[in-house]
Order: C-alpha cells, then sequence, then structure tokens
C-alpha cells in the first residue's frame, strides 16, 4: 500500500472516532447519532400494538374500572399489578405510563439517577424536573421501567416528556439527542414484548412513527396539531389524543367540533379532567 494512501486512511480513522463521541455538561461519555444515521429496527413480532379503539386514561384516584374502552392507559408505579391482571380478564388492552425525559420526586427510584443529570424544573408541575437524556444513567432508569413494566404485565409503555430538546431543560439538548434517545426506549421496550408509544412530540413525528407503535397526544384539536399524526394513521397505527377544557360543562360544548375532526382524521379523542383522576370522561367512540 503506498505511504500516502495509509496516512489517509489512518487520518479518515481519526476523523471517524473524533465524531462519533461527545459527553454532556455532567463529563458523561455519549454517542452522537445523525437522524439519518439511524437504521431501522427489524419489529418484534412478539409485540401487539393497541387495537384501534376507544380509550380510557386515568392515572390517579381509585380505576373506575366501569368505562367500556378496549385500550386503557394506566399509570405504571400506581396501579397494582392485579388491577392489571382484572383489566386483562375483562378483555382490555394495558398501557403503562411513566416519564422517560424527567424525574419526579415521588417516585420510588428517584435515586437512581446521577444527580448531575437532573436539570430545571416543569412549569405546573411541581417536584418534577428534566433530566439529561444523553447520559447513561438516565438511559439505564428507563430500561429498568421497562422491566417494571414487563413484570407487572403491561402491554404496552407510553413514556412521557420525550421532547425535552425543544424546552427549557437546564441542558443543551439537540434533536438529533432526542433522536437518539426515543429510538433507544422504542427498541428496549421491544426487546422486552412491550409496544411503546410515543408521547407528543409532534415535530418528531415524520422521523419516528415507523420506530412507535402508536401515538399519545395533548390537545392536538386545541392547538391546531391534530393532522401532525398523519403518518401514524396512514400506516395503520392508532393515535389517541386528550383535551384538557376548564370543566366538564366546557367540555360538553366542545364535543361536536372536537369529535367532528377526530372522526375525520381516524384518531381517539377524549375530553378529560387535567388531573386524569376518573372524575369524568367524554369519548369521542
Amino acid at each position: 500500500m503506498p505511504k500516502s494512501t495509509a496516512l489517509l486512511i489512518m487520518w479518515l480513522v481519526v476523523l471517524i472516532a473524533t465524531a462519533s463521541c461527545d459527553s454532556t455538561e455532567n463529563g458523561e461519555s455519549i454517542e452522537t447519532v445523525s437522524e439519518s444515521a439511524i437504521g431501522r429496527a427489524t419489529p418484534d413480532v412478539s409485540v401487539s400494538g393497541p387495537p384501534d379503539s376507544d380509550w380510557n386514561w386515568q392515572l390517579t384516584g381509585q380505576l373506575n374500572t366501569s368505562v367500556d374502552a378496549e385500550v386503557w392507559d394506566v399509570d405504571l408505579f400506581e396501579t397494582a399489578p392485579e388491577d392489571i391482571r382484572q383489566l386483562h380478564r375483562d378483555g382490555r388492552y394495558v398501557v403503562c405510563y411513566f416519564s422517560a425525559g424527567t424525574i419526579e420526586n415521588w417516585r420510588p427510584d428517584v435515586n437512581d439517577v446521577d444527580e448531575s443529570t437532573i436539570g430545571l424544573p416543569l412549569d405546573d408541575w411541581e417536584g418534577e424536573r428534566w433530566l439529561d437524556i444523553r447520559a447513561a444513567s438516565v438511559l439505564e432508569l428507563v430500561k429498568s421501567r421497562l422491566r417494571l413494566a414487563e413484570q407487572a404485565g403491561c402491554d404496552a409503555v407510553e413514556p412521557d416528556n420525550v421532547d425535552g430538546y425543544s424546552n427549557e431543560t437546564g441542558f443543551s439538548l439537540s434533536r438529533p439527542d432526542q433522536v437518539r434517545f426515543n429510538t433507544e426506549i422504542a427498541r428496549a421496550a421491544h426487546e422486552r414484548g412491550l409496544a411503546v408509544g410515543l408521547k407528543n412530540a409532534f415535530d418528531l413525528i415524520n422521523t419516528l412513527s415507523s420506530e412507535f407503535d402508536f401515538a399519545v397526544t395533548e390537545q392536538c384539536h386545541e392547538y391546531d396539531e391534530c393532522e401532525l399524526t398523519n403518518p401514524f394513521t396512514k400506516g395503520g397505527k392508532p393515535v389517541f389524543n386528550a383535551e384538557y377544557p376548564v370543566d366538564r360543562a366546557v367540555g360538553s360544548t366542545l364535543r361536536d367540533e372536537y369529535c367532528a375532526e377526530a372522526d375525520r382524521l381516524g384518531i381517539h379523542t377524549l375530553i378529560l379532567p387535567l388531573e386524569l383522576d376518573g372524575s369524568w370522561r367524554i369519548s369521542c367512540g
């Protein structure tokens, strides 16, 4: 091999190695991946996504199991495994909610992430702070929650707060950082036989809809964002949306407008109290 060719190859190796690593503000080594460099994982044939049907979303309070909906979205930590088993006996598909991009100070695993990865508080959500999604300990926290979801018998998971890059987190998060983190979550869930939903993150839907099995959105009617979920519906994947009026009376006045758009777009909209406590529910069916 000519000496000039050997030197060129050596420099290319150095450049590639340098470009593939970065670090967080906390000094943790991370891998930097562009969106175009992320390959598409082969779907796990054992993963079954939720039915494209009516749903119920309750994260607090005693579960109101009288609600007739095929898909139930419940809190991973607050819902007893026996309640999940009962929902299964009733023929329900169970999605388990947890936060992936933030830490809540009341959760039992709050001390499982490095303190240096904890950032700014979320507006209007006391006790909850953003996480540095580039840090290895944060991804490990998510994976431990996926193990818990598998052990609890959940059919799928709803990882929340996966759009930190577009919020004030206290960290310099980029869109590629977020795409990488969200993709890692989806693939880790599939490895455990869990379907996984993309929560909000409207700007990432075109990039990530092939990695996720369904979408969960909030207030897409109110903010005129529902059509952004088309990559899911066109791919035969359900979209579950929630709207939060100030009270049930106002929700009733909005039902016809919201449900007409939901029917046109093929999504499933609920009108609910912001507390998601099961106290009342208006469904578009």
